[in-house]
């Protein structure tokens, strides 16, 4: 069961979702993450507990995730409004009629790579013939693997491909019941190299697989009816995230304060894994994906049938809630 936190900004009474309070009141906000607590969610924790939310006049309950596939699925079954997952997870569904838009990209680049322990002799995709390799079940590698497998060359046929939960990827690897692990550079790799293994990596992104990543998206039900919501609270998430990349120590903390059964060890480690991803793709700013970014990924996507052919790439973002560009933290 995925479990809430939720810190009160200030106390007194709350407006109800949508509609007007007094002036000292706080919005309240639902933000549903991809994963659990970690690195990956520093900059949220930080507009959180450096009161850049409470600034913003929102009252921000964060809710941790089990998969990029399963938090786009909430949005787009109305269980969710406001969340984060992968850019790939959530365009299918808004190919397939989902009332929902991306609003933000915080990874420009995906964190997804092949993992394999060094003793194993993997030193390719092409190695992976006749091997057993886990995936996670609900997750975005899983979204991915058709693109994956054809841009290197494979099919499923040519390997066992283990379905998991995603607790059970690391063990799995360590004990050798798989082979190798399609995880990530911001979790599993971290895990698996603090229980002492050498491995090897293999990034998605330098395997044909250089896609839109985790992104802040909302259901189009929410846009319509709270669009300065919308953009307080983007405007404060990506000046928590500039803060997490100028003050890494303070956000580990803030993670820890915000969620205490957070290992602040790993979450460091997280938090460094993902700083390139932030200003990768050419990216011109934090937090804004670029258009021809954008088609790129429509047009890889849509050559596995991963996305529609055709299919125009502006209808699965928008931009207009983004704060304007002498706002925004400018990439180097």
């Amino acid at each position: 069961m995925m479990q809430t936190l939720k810190v009160t900004a200030v106390a007194g009474l709350f407006a109800a979702l949508g509609f007007a309070g007094s002036a000292s009141a706080q919005t309240p906000v639902t933000f549903q993450l991809n994963w659990t607590a970690g690195g990956a969610n520093a900059g949220f924790a930080a507009a959180l507990q450096e009161g850049f939310y409470k600034e913003a006049g929102l009252d921000v309950t964060i809710v941790q995730g089990n998969g990029s596939g399963n938090t786009a699925q909430l949005v787009a079954s109305g269980q969710a409004q406001l969340a984060y997952a992968d850019a790939v997870a959530v365009s299918q569904l808004i190919a397939k009629g989902a009332p929902m838009r991306v609003v933000s990209t915080i990874y420009q680049s995906n964190p997804n790579e092949l993992i394999a322990l060094k003793k194993t002799g993997i030193k390719s995709f092409a190695d992976l013939k006749g091997k057993t390799v886990g995936v996670p079940a609900g997750s975005s590698q899983t979204t991915m693997l058709p693109l994956l497998l054809k841009a290197n060359g494979l099919t499923e046929q040519d390997m066992q491909l283990v379905n998991m939960p995603m607790p059970s990827m690391v063990p799995s690897l360590l004990t050798g019941q798989v082979e190798a692990i399609l995880g990530s550079l911001d979790s599993y790799a971290i895990q698996v190299r603090a229980q002492g293994a050498e491995i090897d990596e293999f990034p998605f992104a330098d395997y044909g697989v250089p896609t839109v990543s985790t992104s802040i998206f909302a259901s189009n039900d929410f846009i319509q009816k709270n669009p300065e919501i919308l953009r307080n609270f983007v405007r404060a998430s990506l000046k928590g995230w500039s803060f997490a990349l100028d003050n890494p120590e303070k956000a580990v903390a803030d993670v820890k304060a915000l969620f205490p059964d957070a290992n602040a060890d790993l979450v460091t480690k997280e938090l460094a894994a993902i700083t390139p991803l932030f200003c990768s793709a050419d990216a011109k700013f934090v937090g804004r994906a670029e258009p021809a970014h954008w088609t790129k990924t429509q047009d890889l996507l849509s050559q596995v049938g991963l996305l529609p052919q055709g299919q125009d790439p502006a209808s699965y973002y928008t931009n207009d809630y983004l704060p304007a560009e002498g706002e925004m933290r400018a990439c180097p």
